[in-house]
């Protein structure tokens, strides 16, 4: 069936690697050989160019838009990308490199399907490597590009190359990851980004382009556990639709049909699907990412917060929450400090119980000792909530699996977690 709804022709893409890897010039080249950049932006970084005194186009600066960034060379914030070929649509989250901004690489690669690891091929594998390959694990992004850059300037040679996949797969077996592939390019000068390298002829795989346009990415949604947080209870009250309910929100997981069996949360009410909804008109099914409208046969009581499932497949549903927490905030994790917790369209008031541990994102040992959360530090920590919560484990379900800590005092987003 036809659906406009169906965001599977979409992939969200992050950057990660350090400083001066040329994250932003291979975004910069993407753009540019895949000729999806208008003509006087490419006007103002030719000048931009020129003022440098450069003697070549300096791509980077499409993607650093703050003027800190673009005076200092380095990426600062999340600057979000959109471009399309053909084939596909592309969001791209051009991430920082910088140790301390571990947090905007959180915040940039949480939606994304695939991450894009820069490794220098002069240095390999570095510190920042294996931060943001751990990260891109923690978050459970389904894909991995590893593109090994700057290949002009070891000649491109072969063994540089093959020397860094292997060390890279030798690390990578302690993470979980399922797809990793390897490209090496030189994004300053387009080798294997858009147009295949004749630089590289004992390079026989895809380009990155092709890799991105054909990463298979429709199986990364969890389409077996039924989920569907309620946002807004739909009443219009109108002469023609005098009796419509229809209780509105994102499908987080699983396939809904009408005459399906469905149990409503926490009232654990049980009815039948009599209709889904969209803008469009009424559908034979609906999945995640979709946004529809339920309505069933039977007038329960159904607000926002509450969560439609299935009677023999159902969520946790605790007081009490285990999670992988990163720390956002200026100010370190209190223990004592009321926070409130927001996951799917629910709201709830917390407090950290314990925090059982840090993790060193460089060497993935845990740090039992000094218990002190501060911002950018990874921690596994329990919290006790004033009401219970419908989750999956994040490794389950990353909608239903993922939660924001809100200050109520400063209203900040101090903490992003992932349920265990």
């Amino acid at each position: 069936m036809e659906n406009t709804n169906n965001t599977s022709d979409l992939l969200r893409f992050t950057t990660a690697g350090s400083v001066d890897d040329g994250k932003s010039t291979l975004i910069g080249r993407l753009l540019y050989d895949s000729k999806t950049i208008f003509k006087d932006q490419l006007e103002m970084v030719q000048q931009a160019s020129t003022r440098k005194g450069l003697d070549h186009v300096d791509l980077s600066l499409l993607t650093d838009g703050l003027r800190s960034e673009r005076e200092q060379g380095i990426t600062i914030d999340v600057a979000y990308r959109y471009f399309a070929t053909p084939k596909r649509k592309f969001i791209i989250a051009d991430t920082p490199g910088h140790i301390q901004y571990t947090r905007n690489m959180v915040t940039g690669a949480s939606t994304a399907n695939l991450a894009l690891i820069l490794i220098d091929a002069r240095k390999g594998l570095i510190e920042q490597t294996s931060r943001h390959s751990f990260i891109a694990s923690l978050l459970r992004i389904p894909h991995l590009i590893v593109c090994i850059n700057k290949m002009d300037l070891v000649d491109y040679d072969q063994a540089a190359y093959d020397k860094i996949v292997s060390d890279y797969k030798a690390f990578a077996s302690k993470l979980d990851v399922q797809d990793i592939q390897f490209v090496p390019i030189s994004a300053l000068h387009g080798d294997n980004v858009v147009n295949r390298s004749k630089n590289m002829d004992w390079y026989q795989g895809s380009t990155l382009l092709n890799l991105l346009e054909t990463v298979h990415i429709a199986s990364d949604h969890n389409h077996i556990d039924c989920r569907m947080p309620v946002q807004y209870v739909i009443r219009p009250h109108s002469d023609e639709f005098h009796d419509y309910r229809g209780y509105a929100g994102r499908i987080a997981g699983g396939v809904f049909k009408p005459g399906d069996d469905v149990v409503v949360l926490p009232s654990g009410f049980q009815s039948k699907i009599k209709s889904i909804d969209t803008f469009d008109g009424e559908i034979a099914e609906a999945f995640a990412p979709m946004s529809v409208s339920i309505t069933l046969e039977d007038d329960i009581d159904v607000s926002r917060g509450d969560m439609i499932a299935r009677p023999n497949n159902q969520p946790t549903v605790s007081q009490e929450v285990e999670l992988m927490l990163c720390w956002l905030d200026n100010s370190p994790l209190n223990t004592r400090s009321k926070y409130i917790l927001r996951h799917t369209s629910n709201e709830v008031r917390a407090i950290v119980k314990q925090v059982r541990y840090k993790v060193d994102v460089n060497t993935l040992h845990r740090n039992e000792e000094n218990l002190e959360v501060k911002m950018n530090d990874i921690a596994r920590v329990k919290l006790r909530l004033a009401k219970p919560i419908f989750t999956d484990s994040y490794a389950k379900n990353r909608i239903t699996g993922s939660i924001i800590l809100i200050d109520e005092a400063t209203n900040n987003t101090v903490a992003s977690g992932m349920l265990l």
